[in-house]
C-alpha cells in the first residue's frame, strides 16, 4: 500500500494529524507542529495531487482524501488521535472521522465554508474558458487575505495555488460543491466525537469571504450548530483564512486548550 506523503514528529497524546486545504500542502502547519511536538506526536499530510504526494484528476474527491488519511493514521498505529483540517481539509477531516472513528479522538475545522447550490453553474461557466480557472482561482486566493496580511506570504501561497494543476484544482473545486450540498451537513451530524471550529471568515453564495467580527456568526457556523449543537466554537477576529499563518499563537492556544480536554476525558 503506497501513503500519501506524510510528515511524523514528537511523541506523545493524543497525536494530532494536520490536513491543509485546496491548492495548499502540509508545511501551512509548521508553527502548529513545531508548537505541539514536544508533547504530541503529530503527522502533517500532503493530500493527493498536492505538495509531495502524486495522483491525478481521477483519483481525487473529499472521500478518497478522507480514505487516504485513514490509511495513513491505521498503518502508523496511532492511538486515537485529534483531526485538524483547514478549508478544503475541513471536509477531508469529516471524512477521515468518519471511515476511522475508533482512532479519532476529536476534530478541529479550521476556517471552513459551505458551497451554495448556485456555484456549481458558476464553476461550469468559469471552467469552460481558457483562462476562467486561473482567474478563478486568484479571486479566491485574493479574497482570503487582510490589509495586515504579510505580503511575502502572501505571493508564496497564492503562487503555489497557482502551481495547481488545472486538472485536479477543477476536479476538487466541483467536488468540493457537491460534497457540500450533498454531504457536508448530514456528515457533520453523524460525528461523535468532540468537535471545535475556529472560524475567521465567512463567504457569501458567490464565495466572497470577509473577515468575521468578534461575536459574529455567519451561515455555515448557524449550520454546524444546528448539526452539532456542542460543537465548541471560536471565532478569531479580524483575520484572514490562514489563521495558522497569521495568528499561530492564538491558533496554537486554541488547540492546546482542545487537547487537554479531549486528554482529560
Amino acid at each position: 500500500m503506497t501513503l500519501i506523503h506524510h510528515v511524523v514528529a514528537g511523541e506523545g497524546s493524543p497525536p494530532v494529524v494536520f490536513m491543509h486545504g485546496f491548492g495548499c500542502a502540509h508545511g501551512d502547519w509548521a508553527a502548529q507542529v513545531s508548537h505541539l511536538s514536544p508533547h504530541h506526536r503529530t503527522v502533517a499530510v500532503d493530500l493527493r495531487g498536492h505538495g509531495a504526494s502524486p495522483g491525478s484528476a481521477a483519483d481525487c474527491s473529499v472521500e478518497r482524501y478522507g480514505g487516504d488519511v485513514a490509511e495513513v493514521m491505521r498503518a502508523l498505529a496511532l492511538p486515537p488521535s485529534v483531526l485538524v483540517g483547514h478549508s478544503m481539509g475541513c471536509r477531508v477531516v469529516i471524512e477521515a472521522a468518519l471511515q476511522a472513528p475508533a482512532q479519532t479522538a476529536g476534530v478541529i475545522l479550521v476556517d471552513g465554508s459551505q458551497f451554495a447550490p448556485e456555484m456549481a453553474s458558476v464553476l461550469r461557466d468559469r471552467f469552460a474558458t481558457a483562462d476562467g480557472y486561473a482567474t478563478l482561482v486568484r479571486g479566491l486566493f485574493a479574497d482570503m487575505f487582510t490589509a495586515k496580511s504579510d505580503r511575502g506570504m502572501i505571493a508564496s501561497v497564492m503562487a503555489r495555488a497557482e502551481r495547481l494543476p488545472r486538472a485536479i484544482g477543477e476536479k476538487m473545486l466541483a467536488d468540493m460543491q457537491r460534497y457540500d450540498v450533498g454531504r457536508l451537513a448530514i456528515s457533520l451530524g453523524s460525528l461523535q466525537m468532540p468537535v471545535m471550529v475556529l472560524q475567521t471568515t465567512t463567504s457569501n453564495e458567490k464565495r466572497e469571504r470577509s473577515s468575521l467580527c468578534e461575536g459574529q456568526s455567519s451561515p455555515y457556523l448557524d449550520m454546524i450548530r444546528a448539526r452539532v449543537p456542542s460543537a465548541r466554537i471560536e471565532v478569531i477576529a479580524d483575520t484572514g483564512h490562514f489563521p495558522q499563518l497569521e495568528e499561530s499563537e492564538r491558533t496554537n492556544g486554541l488547540i492546546d486548550s482542545f487537547l487537554g480536554g479531549v486528554g482529560a476525558a
